[in-house]
């Protein structure tokens, strides 16, 4: 520790820590725009501007940038000195030379920095008064709207998107105060994480499309805190609301999971929300009208469930307490995972591994520690974005620990880091059947099927730890990859192994654990991230059930005759003709869905139910940490949540534990009671009748304006603000308005600090670190020791002719399902298509384009062909979830068609 003097205040801080950052810390009010927390300084502003002196004696000092100033014991500053806010008042006047007076239309108005930093400095009154420069502005796709009039210079844009997110297509151009960022020509932006742009940017160059076409001030949304639910990560996220529809998603900081950033998909993937294809009423189709009122529906699904034998088929995007609650309906030995059977037991075979292996989960933090990375069969960008996010943060943590920290280099010196690192990077191998994003960042890439890709694992295992099975049959050249990655492995620090259940394939997720155990073994501190392919597939896990494939052949075989399927589109789970042979085998469907799909259309009794900013439940990820998201606004009595709809469900048909249920908060109780693996579910946030000096916590800001006036066309009276039962939160803006726990955080703001990001550092205990009182979530997944290593090495893969072996693809826009019903995430869906091997197509005669027609399990396929150069021959390669697409369970044997006549080559495998 150093002991520091601010204006003649001693503070005790951490030495060797970025000046700025420690000033912010302290809760000193110090503009600053270059500087961000997650990318360091560079200087560009002078903003920041401070006085230092030598010593006690020295009066007059110097002006230096404190975010390029290294804290040291004895160090003397003052923020006050006249000449120091001269000095920052004189920049933001510059600054500000060509800024346009547009704050009354620009998009960031209300929760802009610049804004925030005018007001900071005293900058009140503009002196230019000659013409201004001005740009011309692009189009930057259906996230983003480009202003480049409003740009200050501060690269933070450019920084973010090429250093920290490794994006390729926009750069600054030009020199001095004439720069223009953006790309060399108008055109989408390719990058997965480019909204996070709308965040970093401290004026309105950058902002979010999609909240400009709904409604343009922030400070008008009523907000709540909540969970991703377009993957299975669990990114916190603040959803805004106003008139009743979603408006926007923005980052909320945690410091365990996201940081400061969300992909593409999570931030724009909300507009399903507002989908004309929304469920409103409840539906009986036995009665004329079919839209009846919410109670003649709960008393038709209760009687419907009463008079047959029931089963329910939960789901992975349905909260934890919604699947708890059917499974109570109907059952425990009724209760079946709505996922398909290789899911299933893949997500199964994630959890086993988590609970009982060797190695620990990291978070998304953690994983950027990492110092050596080995990602076997997963393709993170698509299916994980904010781990290969991370997972670009790790490769540098080598040569920062060696080469910067001998050259005595702060860390967050930025540009001298990178000036210094250049193009070192730290060990990351890939294997995998298609290139990804991150194989830029990769000392090697190995292409090859699953089967081959868990060989290499096993063997990588045996090699660091002769107790993991050996693999027999494996080339020279295979044997020297193996060890060349096991030595890296096994130099590191932190070494770490990344699969998951994309590639589908046991024999992978067995092979990875192997590794984590061996290093483990070996006493390394080792750990092992696996992604699931949902946002509640762990919590589904968790809680328990049959397969799907039970549910089919209960009906089929006449054990049941009613199903309850609760969030849930079968025919994205099992093939068409098996959905449409099962539910034209049930007496009666009983379905609660948010959105119109192919299987409500086939439900006798369907319930609206509510998505995920018109609900409160509990999410796990993938690390199996749970937390809660809450309602951002309330809705009417014929939407409500799952767990709530099955809930009166039960309580009509007189079930004595649902009946004695009266809230949110006892089904919480109820399931830390059953499951005490699920005990900390509690924790993740304060129960509904917490209270601070008591008051509740309020959604909306403090300038939230029209209360009176949006209820106009109902009453001219302002009509009884509705209360929330089931949580601490208000939908007001009356309440307590210091910091609450960080689980009910609904939005950043603190006088003075309007922007998101900005405010954020008054509510962490240092920047960039934790949330005071510690960051949301509870995890509950703790690793035993107890498994053993696996010993399923899988045989060389041998292709088959006649046939293709077909792998599934994964899209970061395009194979999540929800997110597919958001008009600006439609606009990033490729074209359906099948990947073949260059080679193979050679062979069948196969062009670019040309239609492959083939069939998996008697579904009949006719995709363009898409060669590739890495897909192994005699596999090929499917999109998983295209709209268009039938389901297809891959990986599978597909046949192809009669007229593709064609002998497989044979080949050297691992």
């Amino acid at each position: 520790m150093a002991t520091i003097y601010i204006d003649n205040q001693p503070y005790q801080v951490q030495a060797g820590k970025n000046l700025l950052e420690t000033c912010l810390t302290l809760g000193k009010d110090l503009p600053y725009f270059c500087w961000h927390p997650a990318m360091g300084s560079i200087g560009a502003c002078r903003q920041c501007a401070v006085k230092v002196y030598k010593d006690e004696n020295d009066t007059k000092g110097k002006l230096f940038m404190s975010c390029m100033e290294q804290v040291r014991d004895g160090m003397r500053i003052s923020i006050a000195d006249l000449e120091a806010k001269e000095f920052r008042a004189h920049i933001i006047g510059w600054l500000m030379t060509n800024h346009p007076h547009d704050c009354a239309v620009c998009d960031e108005g209300g929760a802009c920095h610049l804004q925030d930093m005018t007001v900071m400095t005293g900058h009140n009154y503009r002196t230019y008064s000659f013409q201004k420069r001005t740009y011309h502005n692009q189009y930057l796709g259906p996230f983003l709207n480009h202003e480049m009039n409003r740009c200050i210079q501060c690269y933070r844009c450019v920084r973010y998107y090429k250093d920290y997110a490794g994006g390729k297509d926009l750069d600054v151009f030009a020199a001095h105060n004439h720069l223009y960022f953006g790309r060399a020509e108008d055109g989408v932006l390719e990058s997965e994480f480019s909204g996070n742009l709308a965040e970093v940017c401290p004026t309105g160059v950058f902002t979010d499309k999609t909240l400009k076409q709904h409604y343009t001030r922030k400070w008008d949304l009523r907000m709540a805190p909540s969970v991703c639910h377009h993957c299975s990560l669990g990114c916190n996220t603040i959803a805004g609301e106003r008139y009743g529809t979603l408006r926007n998603i923005t980052n909320r900081y945690n410091g365990e999971v996201n940081g400061y950033f969300l992909c593409d998909r999570g931030r724009f993937g909300y507009e399903f929300v507002n989908s004309p294809g929304r469920i409103r009423k409840p539906l009986v189709r036995s009665r004329l009208p079919e839209a009846t009122e919410k109670y003649p529906a709960l008393k038709a699904a209760s009687s419907a469930i009463s008079a047959g034998r029931v089963i329910g088929i939960g789901s992975p995007r349905a909260s934890l307490e919604s699947n708890y609650v059917l499974k109570k309906l109907v059952g425990e030995d009724n209760f079946h995972h709505g996922v398909s059977d290789v899911d299933h037991d893949l997500v199964d075979l994630s959890l086993s591994i988590l609970r009982d292996g060797a190695a620990r989960t990291p978070s998304l933090r953690e994983v950027e520690k990492a110092d050596a990375v080995f990602i076997l069969g997963e393709d993170l960008t698509s299916t994980a974005p904010m781990l290969a996010l991370a997972v670009r943060q790790s490769v540098r943590q080598k040569p920062l620990l060696e080469e910067v920290s001998q050259a005595k280099i702060p860390v967050w010196q930025d540009a001298a880091v990178r000036e210094l690192v250049q193009s070192e990077k730290g060990p990351l191998f890939i294997a995998h059947y298609t290139p990804t994003k991150l194989d830029e960042l990769a000392t090697l890439t190995f292409f090859d099927s699953p089967e081959t890709i868990a060989r290499l694992g096993f063997a990588v295992a045996n090699l660091i730890h002769p107790d993991s099975p050996e693999v027999r049959g494996i080339t020279e050249e295979g044997q020297e990859l193996a060890q060349q990655i096991a030595d890296a492995l096994m130099a590191a620090k932190n070494p770490l192994i990344i699969s998951g259940t994309s590639s589908g394939s046991e024999r992978v997720l067995k092979a990875a654990a192997n590794i984590a155990h061996a290093l483990v073994a070996k006493e390394k501190a080792a750990s092992i991230s696996l992604v699931v392919p949902e946002c509640n597939s762990m919590g589904l896990a968790m809680l328990g059930g049959h397969k799907l494939e039970s549910a089919f052949e209960a009906v089929m075989n006449g054990y049941a005759d009613t199903v309850i399927i609760l969030e849930n589109d079968l025919y994205r789970r099992a093939g068409a003709a098996t959905i449409d042979q099962f539910l034209k085998n049930c007496k009666q469907v009983i379905a609660l869905d948010h959105l119109h799909n192919a299987t409500t259309e086939k439900a006798d009794i369907l319930l609206p139910a509510a998505p995920f900013s018109e609900a409160d439940g509990t999410l796990i990820n993938n690390e199996g940490r749970a937390q809660r998201f809450f309602q951002v606004h309330p809705t009417s009595e014929e939407i409500q949540e799952s767990w709530h709809w099955l809930a009166e469900v039960g309580t009509i048909m007189a079930d004595e534990q649902i009946s004695s249920w009266h809230g949110y908060d006892d089904i919480v109780k109820a399931i830390a009671k059953e499951y005490p693996e699920l005990e900390g579910v509690r924790k993740t946030a304060p129960p509904s009748d917490f209270r601070i000096a008591g008051q509740r916590i309020p959604r909306e800001p403090q300038r939230f304006s029209g209360r009176t006036a949006m209820q106009a066309n109902i009453n001219v009276s302002e009509p009884k603000p509705a209360e929330d039962p089931d949580s601490a939160l208000s939908y007001t803006m009356e309440g307590y308005r210091g910091q609450p726990p960080s689980s009910l955080i609904p939005f950043f703001w603190t006088p003075g600090w309007n922007s998101n990001q900005q405010a954020t550092n008054k509510y962490q205990e240092e920047v960039g670190g934790h949330l005071k009182g510690g960051d949301p979530g509870v995890r509950l997944i703790a690793p035993a020791g107890s498994a053993p290593y696996s010993t399923a090495v899988p045989q060389k893969f041998i292709p088959l002719e006649g046939h293709l072996y077909m792998l599934p693809l994964h899209h970061t826009f395009g194979s999540e399902e929800l997110s597919n019903h958001s008009p600006s995430i439609r606009e990033r869906i490729p074209e359906a298509y099948v990947a073949i091997n260059a080679a193979d197509a050679l062979r069948m005669k196969l062009d670019e384009g040309q239609l492959l027609s083939f069939s998996i399990e008697g579904q009949i396929y006719q995709l363009p062909v898409k060669l590739s150069q890495t897909i192994p021959s005699g596999t090929a390669g499917m999109p998983n979830g295209l709209p268009g697409v039938p389901f297809a369970e891959l990986p599978a044997w597909a046949i192809l068609n009669r007229d593709i006549q064609w002998k497989q080559q044979p080949q050297t495998t691992f």
